[in-house]
């Protein structure tokens, strides 16, 4: 990697670029890829959103594997610094998953969480 280059924000595993490949396929419109942000809600503060991108949006990292473009919401990457996203399906329910680093706590529900922005993020920003 050359002082230029930096690592990708998010890492995707196989089975959420499988995913990713599906619902693309099966959208009523061309996409671009899938957009990956944070959004203030909850109990704990953020939530996850994962939503069909149209195109790049402004100052957007993205991270493409096999093909498929995942778009980083700006204002969400000091918040998902180092994390991985993954899909995952068991017999109640099934949906991305993060595995975040930055991740403080968690509600009760799992439907929000609290996180401190990566160190590295704010002294990029």
């Amino acid at each position: 990697m050359t002082s230029l280059e930096r690592a990708a924000p998010i890492t995707v595993t196989d089975a959420a670029v499988a995913r990713a490949v599906h619902l693309i396929d099966a959208a009523d419109h061309p996409v671009a890829g899938i957009r990956v942000g944070i959004e203030t809600k909850g109990c704990s503060g953020f939530a996850y959103k994962v939503e069909y991108a149209d195109e790049q949006g402004k100052f957007e990292d993205v991270v493409e594997q096999s093909g498929v473009k995942f778009f980083i919401d700006p204002m969400a990457v000091m918040y998902l610094l180092g994390s991985e996203l993954d899909y995952q399906e068991t017999k109640m329910e099934s949906g991305f998953v993060f595995t975040n680093p930055n991740e403080t706590g968690r509600c009760g529900c799992g439907e929000s969480f609290s996180a401190a922005p990566t160190p590295a993020a704010e002294a990029d920003g």
